[in-house]
């Protein structure tokens, strides 16, 4: 089965994130912390939404902070297109599209440009979901950002 038909039938039954986030040396947005959470998907025909909510503690806080996403995994046969919409479907933004890079792997096809940020992507299948590596880099950002998204009896 190829990497892209086994995310495609895998991205329905995610219930559960959890993530890491590490500020590196050149960043000055101290994202570095953990949070976790639940997922509920929706399901159409050629797209998948991941509603994201849950809470995140920063490093070095006693205080957790709720979050809130929205993701849109649109479903292709040689690729997965990743949109935020964070400002709703209608002004959903592109995030990249990922790629086969072998059996267990997905990787972002090209970097998303936002002003003066790169971000991309990593995503590896594991036992009962997968791992979806972000890493985010520009003139003030130097993140690195770690999910992992389960099914709910994982």
């Amino acid at each position: 089965m190829t990497a892209i038909i086994r995310l495609t039938r895998l991205l329905p039954s995610i219930h559960r994130l959890s993530f890491t986030s590490r500020s590196g040396h050149a960043s000055e947005v101290a994202w570095s912390g953990q949070g976790a959470g639940t997922v509920a998907p929706e399901t159409h025909t050629d797209w998948v939404r991941f509603i994201e909510q849950g809470h995140f503690l920063p490093q070095g806080q006693s205080r957790e902070v709720a979050f809130r996403n929205v993701y849109r995994w649109d479903l292709h046969p040689e690729h997965i297109a990743l949109y935020h919409e964070r400002r709703g479907p209608g002004a959903a933004v592109l995030l990249f599209d990922l790629v086969a890079d072998s059996a267990t792997t997905l990787i972002s096809q090209s970097p998303h440009l936002c002003v003066a940020d790169t971000y991309q992507a990593r995503l590896t299948f594991e036992p009962h979901g997968f791992r979806l590596e972000w890493h985010i880099a520009g003139p003030r950002k130097d993140e690195r950002l770690v999910y992992h998204y389960r099914q709910p009896d994982a």
